[in-house]
């Protein structure tokens, strides 16, 4: 049987450090009955929004953005409220997702290097890809890739998938209307978006190249990964999603920058950018459906950090963050937590909330491993969250979780564990230790380090050890 090992990474110090921690939270071993025989495993589409909160979907509380095809999504499957991506930025939180490991031990931990430089995942990292061919699966990637540049060992064919198209440069990927972009190892040019002209929206290239993809290897076992940009800036939509929020708020024009021209009405723009986002995702369903698979496709869709500011994104209009503290760069939870939805018909029980579980994104990889009957690496942080995803059994409640962010090279280091009902955050290496207490301040507004010596202690035993 497969089990979710913890690997050489949770070593013996943080094993006995979660046996003390949070009696009151439970734990739930994987089940030896959970074995899945090799004909039975699911094909696997993982869907990756750019810079979408917390509370951006209709499912999260949102009351402005129309989100109808995700909200279908989640009522027909399993949704959770204590998820969290990889990093509070896009190219860590990528690398954990890919590699199974937090960014105390994942290859990539930041947007830039120590020099500046942009640095790839390594020949010897064992990705989420790799382990599912490895287990048969055909793998394909779409979108933004942003942990390898062109000659490196980070190139998304040197690390597990078949296919791909997209961005590989993540700065690249802040344009909607780019001149070229990668097929494989190929530069594939669209010369009507050169000189500033706007005629191809990237966003109509990934879906057609991933409906295609699915349409391809409808006969296969696969497993497509799907990084879309959206919503992440800059603003631009299709213009066929823009009528349904023209004129609906007092917007005031967003001004021209880095060449792009300016946008006159800003909260209608990134309004439709969601809805962009939401539509595609209903055509992938749809061409599911269409083409047999919906019941043996487990469809994952979620975010790879919290919501953004910058650009225009006026993320705050829309509570993007929803209740908590915080945006794309924070280590407080407005910054990490994010909507994980999951789809399986007839696997996973519709109309699902798990408020219990704690899913991280190194879970994903032996999670995926599991339902693959995939051999796991022994490098690895995370474990399966198939007893909730499948049985309805909380998981991952007791357990440390960590989190490490430098905004530049050479800036300070912000760290953070939640551990149970707690949430330590520490805004610099030598910065004081703040402590949230999240079952009764999901927002992190009153920070009671002062009464828990003992639960500051122990985080600081841990974070001692929670990195290479």
């Amino acid at each position: 049987m497969l089990v979710p090992k913890f690997g050489v990474f949770l070593c013996t110090i943080t094993a006995i450090l979660c046996c003390s921690a949070c009696g009151d939270e439970q734990t739930v071993p994987p089940d030896a009955s959970a074995e899945r025989p090799a004909e039975d495993r699911p094909n696997i589409v993982f869907i990756l929004a750019d810079d979408l909160g917390y509370g951006h979907l209709g499912s999260y509380g949102q009351e402005i953005i129309e989100t109808p095809e995700l909200d279908r999504l989640a009522a027909g499957g399993l949704r959770y409220t204590q998820a969290y991506a990889g990093s509070t930025v896009c190219a860590p939180s990528r690398s954990v997702l890919m590699t199974g490991q937090h960014t105390g031990h994942t290859t990539v931990r930041a947007n830039f290097g120590p020099d500046g430089e942009r640095i790839p995942l390594n020949d010897d990292d064992t990705t989420v890809a790799e382990v599912l061919k490895s287990a048969g699966y055909t793998t394909g990637m779409i979108g933004k890739w942003g942990l390898g540049e062109p000659g490196t060992s980070g190139l998304p064919n040197k690390q597990g998938f078949d296919h791909w198209f997209g961005f590989l440069n993540q700065h690249n990927a802040h344009s909607f209307y780019p001149p070229y972009l990668w097929r494989n190892d190929r530069i594939v040019y669209y010369n009507e978006n050169e000189n500033g002209q706007r005629q191809t929206y990237v966003q109509d290239l990934f879906i057609e190249e991933a409906l295609q993809f699915i349409r391809t290897n409808k006969d296969k076992t696969f497993f497509l990964y799907l990084p879309f940009t959206l919503p992440h800036t800059e603003l631009a939509a299709r213009e066929d999603m823009m009528g349904q929020y023209q004129g609906r708020f007092d917007d005031v024009p967003f001004p021209p920058k880095d060449g792009r021209p300016a946008v006159d009405e800003a909260k209608a723009t990134y309004a439709a950018m969601v809805s962009t986002l939401d539509h595609d995702i209903g055509r992938i369903m749809r061409e599911l459906k269409q083409q047999g698979l919906a019941d043996n496709t487990l469809v994952i869709f979620t975010s790879d950090n919290g919501a953004a500011t910058e650009d225009g994104a006026v993320a705050e209009y829309f509570n993007g963050s929803g209740p908590l503290r915080g945006i794309k760069r924070d280590v407080y939870e407005g910054g990490i937590r994010v909507p994980l939805i999951v789809n399986w018909p007839g696997k996973i029980e519709p109309g699902g909330l798990d408020e219990s579980s704690h899913v991280v994104f190194w879970d994903f990889l032996p999670t995926l491993a599991e339902l693959a009957v995939a051999d796991l690496p022994e490098r690895l942080d995370g474990i399966s969250i198939t007893p909730s995803m499948l049985r309805g059994i909380p998981v991952g409640n007791e357990r440390p979780l960590y989190w490490e962010f430098r905004q530049k090279p050479h800036t300070e280091m912000k760290q953070a564990v939640r551990w149970g009902r707690w949430k330590g955050v520490r805004l610099g290496e030598q910065a004081k230790l703040e402590l949230y207490d999240l079952q009764n301040d999901i927002g992190e507004t009153n920070n009671v380090a002062a009464e828990h010596p003992e639960v500051i202690s122990r985080i600081e035993d841990f974070l001692r050890s929670a990195r290479d």
